[in-house]
């Protein structure tokens, strides 16, 4: 059993250091409730910062930390429009982890 738990479908047996330090700050940035509600939002659309702090009611400061901790995660990218930096999904591969985590959870 344990070395079913160990194989990997491309043959590989254990994960390297970094593919796991990878995931687990995927993990972490899923694991708060407002980079969720924030990630959410951006699935549908791509949206200035001030317009994700009044959609999510949060603080412009707040929504900024967010996105920064998903940027740097290459979760969200922005693209500038004047004065105003436009965030958006950058790789949905995260969307589709949190659309099944949410379809999980009203699953119960």
């Amino acid at each position: 059993m344990q070395d079913e738990m160990n194989s990997m479908p491309d043959g590989e047996s254990e994960l390297d250091e970094e593919t796991l330090f990878i995931v687990s700050q995927t993990f972490k940035a899923l694991s708060d409730p407002t980079r969720l509600r924030i990630l959410n939002l951006l699935s549908e659309h791509e949206y200035p910062v001030n317009e994700i702090a009044a959609r999510l009611s949060l603080l412009q400061s707040t929504v900024s930390h967010q996105l920064r901790f998903l940027k740097n995660l290459r979760l969200v990218k922005y693209r500038r429009e004047g004065t105003s930096l436009h965030y958006s999904i950058d790789d949905e591969h995260v969307v589709d982890l949190l659309r099944d985590a949410i379809d999980h959870a009203r699953h119960h």
